[in-house]
């Protein structure tokens, strides 16, 4: 299958996903508050439908604009507009009609559904797959610094980074996660230890590199260690399981040493000396056009940890462990994303411009089918919609259980031509942020 297609159906599964459980959360609260729901649909449907079908007094359907969904609720001013039912006395099955605190939790049982999944999805997680972790401190070489932004900060390769907002880093495959919101970054540079303070505008110059080869922010300094070999040049020179540790007589631990050393010699050959069953043999080997050797690495952890590069902790949970572990990712994901937030929300960071639409959360999703993958980005993706769904906007669940908690407070009921207005104004801030957010989209991808 097409890679794109690849990425579109897994944008559009996790989507669908998100938005049917978060509308099934008003759907059931609705329901068993005695409240009638006039309609259930998953995407919108301005002007017709791809499905509908109605059973009981609900009509279920799929609508073609896939920018969410929502359930109709009777008896309430939503993004429909329908007012009709103002002209009527309340109707004992109505949203109007029902308790204050029943409304509430009506308006917000969306949004607590989406939490429960993000839990579920991250407790199943750690029952199916565990986690494969490396300690900063066992990493022989560092970690390889590959953004430009992180390396006008002052960060070298080699550095071991010990706290980032002085929380400490123990595992160097959970740093990228942390750095993106980092202030200050402790690091370990040959037995030294440095703080770096990063600039208040860092985030907005990750976002502002325009090499898609250069999104990444760090990795662990690895062996140069053959796979596969792919170049008929080089065929019967290089085996599997053979390391380089020398070109032209200059001596390459890792990978970062040799890739340069190889690239210099575009068109050519170079001498190297690859480690082969405990004993060095030398090779002549040819360069391409393009700086490669035409070989296939060996990214198993497992490896680097036998040729003592890293050492690896396996962590498997049973049923009742990987209960707390989801717990506790949610807990970690969920504060990372506040932090974002707020980031974006302070123009001195420049996080804004890193905001963007559909073209940037299809860009998460990987190219080929990772079911791990997929699903530890719809658990972000449903704790993303939990936040954004109880910001205070109307036409939001936030603005409606707010105009709803100011009358469990005051006593006193919104007007509502003032709830109308408000999901008037509400839902024309929410069209102009989507066409913000994925109008930047197409700015950055097909016009920079």
């Amino acid at each position: 299958m097409n890679t794109t297609l690849i990425i579109i159906f897994q944008l559009l599964l996790s989507l669908s996903i998100l938005v049917v459980l978060h509308e099934l959360g008003h759907f059931l609260a609705a329901k068993y508050f005695g409240t009638k729901v006039e309609k259930f649909y998953l995407f919108f449907n301005p002007g017709f439908s791809l499905f509908k079908k109605k059973i009981g007094e609900t009509e279920y359907g799929i609508g073609w604009l896939p920018l969410g969904g929502y359930v109709k609720i009777a008896g309430m001013i939503d993004e429909s507009m329908d007012k009709e039912f103002l002209n009527q006395e309340p109707q004992p099955w109505e949203f109007r009609s029902k308790p204050a605190w029943q409304r509430l939790i009506i308006m917000l049982a969306g949004v607590i559904v989406n939490v429960l999944l993000a839990i579920a999805i991250y407790i199943g997680l750690a029952y199916t797959y565990g986690e494969q972790l490396v300690p900063m401190e066992s990493v022989k070489g560092g970690l390889e610094i590959l953004h430009p932004a992180l390396k006008e900060t002052g960060l070298k390769t080699g550095d071991k980074i010990l706290k980032i907002n002085n929380e400490p880093v123990k595992y160097a495959n959970t740093v990228d996660a942390k750095i993106i919101t980092a202030k200050t970054v402790e690091i370990e540079r040959k037995g030294d230890i440095k703080t770096i303070n990063f600039p208040v505008n860092f985030i907005e110059k990750l976002v502002d590199e325009k090499d898609p080869k250069k999104k990444g922010l760090t990795m662990i300094r690895f062996p140069f260690i053959v796979e596969q070999v792919a170049s008929e040049a080089n065929k019967g020179k290089l085996q599997k399981g053979d390391q380089i540790i020398a070109v032209n007589g200059q001596q390459t631990d890792y990978f970062d040493e040799v890739k340069p050393l190889i690239e210099a010699h575009k068109g050519g050959t170079v001498k190297a000396t690859v480690l082969r069953d405990g004993q060095p043999v030398e090779v002549d080997l040819k360069i391409d056009e393009n700086g490669k050797i035409g070989v296939q690495l060996n990214g198993d952890l497992k490896e680097w940890e036998k040729r003592g590069y890293v050492k690896v902790v396996n962590k498997k949970y049973s049923f009742l462990q990987s209960i707390p572990a989801g717990l506790k990712r949610t807990k970690e994901t969920f504060l990372s994303y506040i932090d974002q937030l707020k980031m974006i929300f302070n123009p001195k960071t420049g996080a804004y411009k890193g905001v963007g639409g559909f073209i940037t959360i299809a860009k998460i999703f990987p190219d080929t089918w990772d079911w791990g993958r997929f699903w530890t980005i719809t658990a972000f993706l449903s704790i993303m919609l939990a936040v954004l769904n109880v910001l205070p906007i109307p036409a939001l669940d936030g603005g409606h259980a707010l105009f709803t908690i100011y009358e469990m407070i005051t006593g006193r009921k919104p007007n509502e031509k003032f709830l109308e207005y408000a999901q008037i104004a509400g839902f024309v801030l929410l069209l102009a942020l989507v066409l913000l957010v994925n109008g930047n989209d197409i700015i950055k991808h097909f016009f920079k």
